[in-house]
């Protein structure tokens, strides 16, 4: 009869139905369709289990989509994953910026599409930061050059410059076969370390980078996850703690989450435009030295949510973005920099693993996942395990690595491509800096929100006043208050942005995440929708009740201040 393959049979009282695969095959052949075949439904006795010869049962028409095991209850296979088996630490992994609202958000899309109608005719989605998708348009050099390497025969185009060719050239020379198809070395392309680690130099104002500290990620997240797992050790009071700034990326809290670690949260402050408070900053580690056994510090910068850019003195491992600053009045300084200006009792000893990656700042490329850390004092034992967890992935996307070359080795003024690459490099910079102004300006104008500048990143985070009946009905429905507002506001206007509470926030205050990106003339149409639903939320909130006094005057007038 051949091999014997489970498929469902509707007429058969028995669980293990089946059919061969020999006579299903000749079935199938002989007619012009592969999807319908007859077939001879084979079933094993019951009560003698799998023993013995097949009996014939019956002849039907069925769909290979059918085909799936169906047998009875009381003979199906105990599931090996459920709930109860899962690995706790995955189910304690939360990440706000694609939780209940963005699958609401996607949901309302759906409708929409389908004609359903909605108080609003499209959703925006504020809630991350990807840029392409928000409407910014790519720099085209960086693209050339990727175009160039995904397919060499554009070489002989004369629509590409010389200089996007040399530098795809010299990328696929470092690649197996010439190829960005094959794999790279787990640490990433050479050559493209080399750049990285000159870029680095330059960027400090000659401070030195050596390549071998230069490790291409996929994305700044994947490099954070491998970091974080060398230091993560230890149980009960010898455990790893984490120090993140509050509010911080769910991306942290996420990883300690999973990886087991201990959270340490140091808040920033937010009443001086979220600067970071070492007083804050050291009663945190002393408390959390009676718990854990704190050996991270991670600092983002400039801030996610926040937009805040700061320093401090450095005593650990630190988080950085660069390239994503364009305040007038800052200027980004990398943490390493500031190591060596301290001299060289910390400059040569403080352990300190940076970030970078294309997805934001002017490139915004999220989807190629390019990235790169640079690693610095790492015991040399250590730096060989790091090398080898790393291998375990094989290598990050070799595209995202071409797309990192272009980012850390643009065009040079002397090269052809110099004048449209800078042109359209001021041009993002340039926008988002009028699009953090004009956020800031508005939503500062809204009785009841209050938004600190925006210096750099793609986001804003301001705080918004909830009345306590709207506290009150989120308790009711077992969520938090600004989980309600920003679903309430989803529902109303379509606006998609992320609840503070995912991001982390002093007890008693509530805010929300919002991306800038979108283009200035949606920005403003959102922002305005906003503030609408915003003096909606605090007429429906704050109404007087029968016998009852009124518990907030936030609708008033700016100069009666909800906040204080």
């Amino acid at each position: 009869m051949g091999i014997n393959i489970p498929v469902a049979c509707k007429s058969c009282p028995c669980g293990y139905v089946f059919i061969s695969r020999k006579l299903l095959n000749a079935k199938v052949n002989e007619r012009s369709s592969p999807t319908i075949a007859e077939k001879f439904c084979l079933i094993f006795p019951p009560k003698s289990g799998i023993e013995g010869p097949p009996v014939q049962c019956g002849l039907k028409r069925f769909s290979t989509a059918e085909a799936v095991e169906t047998g009875h209850p009381s003979r199906m296979r105990e599931r090996t994953l459920t709930m109860e088996t899962l690995n706790p630490q995955v189910k304690a992994v939360e990440y706000a910026v694609r939780g209940p609202i963005v699958i609401k958000a996607g949901d309302l899309e759906r409708r929409l599409q389908q004609g359903v109608k909605q108080p609003f005719t499209e959703v925006i989605k504020a809630n991350i930061g990807d840029a392409h998708a928000m409407g910014q348009q790519p720099i085209t050099f960086l693209r050339q050059v990727v175009a160039l390497c995904c397919f060499p025969e554009l070489m002989d185009s004369p629509s590409f410059p010389d200089d996007a060719k040399q530098r795809a050239k010299r990328i696929l020379q470092d690649c197996g076969g010439q190829s960005l198809g094959s794999y790279s070395a787990s640490q990433g392309v050479e050559c493209i370390r080399q750049d990285i680690a000159d870029y680095i130099t330059h960027r400090d104002q000659g401070v030195p980078s050596d390549w071998n500290n230069i490790y291409l990620t996929t994305g700044a997240s994947d490099g954070i996850m491998s970091i974080l797992k060398l230091l993560v050790s230890g149980e009960a009071s010898s455990r790893t703690g984490v120090m993140i700034p509050i509010p911080q990326y769910p991306l942290y809290s996420a990883a300690i989450s999973e990886l087991g670690a201990v959270q340490i949260n140091y808040y920033l402050d937010e009443a001086n435009c979220w600067a970071l408070d070492i007083e804050e900053l050291q009663q945190a580690y002393l408390t959390a030295k009676q718990h854990c056994q704190p050996r991270v510090l991670c600092i983002i910068n400039p801030g996610n949510p926040t937009g805040r850019q700061f320093f401090i003195n450095p005593a650990g491992i630190f988080q950085v973005y660069q390239d994503n600053v364009y305040s007038s009045n800052c200027q980004f300084h990398s943490f390493k920099k500031v190591l060596f200006e301290m001299g060289s009792e910390y400059f040569n000893n403080v352990e300190l693993a940076s970030f970078h990656s294309t997805s934001k700042g002017y490139t915004g490329e999220c989807g190629f996942r390019g990235g790169y850390m640079e690693v610095l004092n790492m015991d040399p034992q250590v730096k060989a395990q790091l090398v080898k967890l790393l291998s375990v992935r094989l290598c990050p996307p070799v595209s995202g690595q071409a797309a990192m070359n272009v980012i850390v080795n643009p065009p040079r003024v002397d090269e052809p491509s110099y004048a449209q690459f800078t042109k359209e490099k001021s041009s993002v910079l340039d926008a988002l800096a009028h699009k953090a102004r004009l956020t800031e300006q508005i939503l500062n104008s809204v009785p009841g929100i209050k938004c600190n500048p925006v210096q750099g990143a793609m986001y804003a985070f301001p705080q918004i006043f909830i009345p306590p009946r709207a506290i009150q009905e989120a308790q009711s429905l077992s969520i938090a208050p600004d989980m309600l507002y920003c679903l309430q506001l989803l529902e109303e206007t379509g606006i998609c942005v992320v609840p503070g509470n995912g991001f982390g926030q002093r007890e008693g205050t509530y805010h929300f995440r919002m991306t800038i990106l979108p283009s200035p003339e949606k920005l403003k149409v959102l922002l305005e929708k906003l503030k609408e639903f915003h003096l909606r939320f605090l007429e429906k909130y704050s109404q007087q009740e029968p016998s009852k006094t009124s518990t907030a005057k936030c609708h008033s007038n700016q100069t009666d201040d909800p906040f204080t």
